[in-house]
């Protein structure tokens, strides 16, 4: 009897884990019961085996549940642009087998001893990290990505000496094994396949508007209308913003106006920007690609802000100091949020109906729905059917 295909309940899941242990990957040639050790668990997913950017299914194995670990049944898992450009090597070389993935939504089908924050049967996701120090002043204080330590562990692709394959694997799989503290609750008002894009696009846009301390009635600027910037426009119009989405596709002019943005620029040429210099009050960048940062910074009025969260190729953007000193801009970057901030965004999106527009597919359609987000075809985040895989 296979225990990742049956009823779960801790008590059938230990029964159904010794039942079929000799079955398991084990760590040593004894039995892992006989000398204590608890079993590996096979799953099965999608993985990359080289920079080519084409997947194919994997079985692989997680490591055991540990004390303070969660078993989660992944129902959901969603496709990040972010996933293709770590895959393909755009931001260093990569190890493989690898398991992408970032935004996970599923439920949990064990708890380790020591877990207090969940129960079997409860919702759960998981964004873009796994573990951190969890004893330094940011990761006590919410800012786990920040960990003063550097050892932020994130969701795919990181050393783990704990996972039998040496590096973290990601939610492109049935099943993901993760600390209780890095797992969200996901509210029963909410779809699971809803809830998934929430994890990273949905907290890597909420986190830094949520700084920006907007009053209703901000103008605000959103570059790049795919997976993150279609979100990061719902949630400026729903915090009472102004919102101008500029975007190179005049497909998702439709869109974005049934979204509530005030305009929705075509940006084919950067000669676009000008009748906007010196309007905005706030800008938030999505683009995933070298771009003209001066010329979109010249949107905003003197002392506004302009947000980055798009991470380009080589994690790098070409930026004019003079362009930018010109437009009296203040430029920073964002990366996701902690953990406190991303149950937040999800209860928020819950609360108040704010869902991602998404288009569900099967494991087999994995590779051409990379095609289609290289190529701005995505309308606007993926979500992939785990009961697929």
């Amino acid at each position: 009897m296979d225990p990742l295909k049956t009823p779960w309940t801790r008590r059938r899941f230990i029964q159904n884990l010794s039942a079929a242990g000799a079955a398991l990957a084990l760590s040593g040639p004894a039995s892992a019961w006989a000398t204590g050790e608890k079993p590996r668990l096979k799953v099965r997913g999608y993985a990359a085996f080289d920079p080519s950017g084409k997947l194919r299914p994997w079985e692989f194995e997680r490591r055991p549940v540990g004390d303070h670990d969660v078993l989660i049944e992944i129902r959901y898992a969603s496709i990040c642009h972010s996933d293709i450009h770590q895959l393909r090597g755009d931001w260093g070389p990569q190890r493989y087998p690898q398991v992408p993935g970032h935004e996970i939504a599923g439920v949990v089908t064990a708890v380790g001893k020591a877990v207090t924050r969940f129960k079997v049967g409860d919702r759960a996701g998981v964004g873009c990290m796994v573990d951190s120090c969890m004893t330094c002043e940011r990761c006590t204080h919410g800012e786990e990505h920040h960990c003063e330590r550097g050892e932020t562990q994130w969701t795919y692709g990181y050393p783990s000496a704990a996972e039998p394959t040496r590096i973290t694997q990601g939610g492109y799989s049935t099943h993901i094994v993760v600390r209780d503290h890095f797992a969200i609750h996901i509210p029963e008002h909410i779809a699971l396949q809803d809830a998934a894009p929430l994890l990273c696009a949905g907290i890597t846009t909420y986190s830094p508007l949520m700084r920006a301390q907007l009053d209703i009635g901000a103008r605000v600027g959103v570059a790049g209308i795919g997976g993150l910037g279609h979100m990061a426009v719902k949630l400026a119009v729903a915090r009472g913003a102004e919102v101008y989405a500029f975007t190179t596709s005049p497909s998702k002019v439709k869109d974005l106006l049934g979204f509530g943005v005030k305009e929705a620029v075509v940006v084919d040429d950067v000669a676009k920007l000008r009748p906007y210099r010196g309007k905005l009050d706030y800008m938030l960048s999505t683009i995933p690609a070298p771009f003209d940062v001066a010329a979109y910074a010249a949107t905003l009025r003197p002392h506004g802000r302009f947000t980055q969260v798009g991470m380009p190729p080589a994690q790098e953007l070409k930026i004019s100091a003079i362009g930018l000193a010109a437009a009296q801009v203040e430029f920073n970057a964002s990366l996701i949020g902690g953990i406190p901030e991303t149950q937040e965004v999800v209860h928020y999106c819950a609360d108040n109906g704010i869902k991602p527009q998404i288009e569900l597919i099967r494991a087999n359609q994995i590779n051409e729905a990379w095609e289609k987000v290289l190529h701005k075809q995505a309308r606007y985040r993926y979500v992939i059917d785990a009961a697929t895989f």
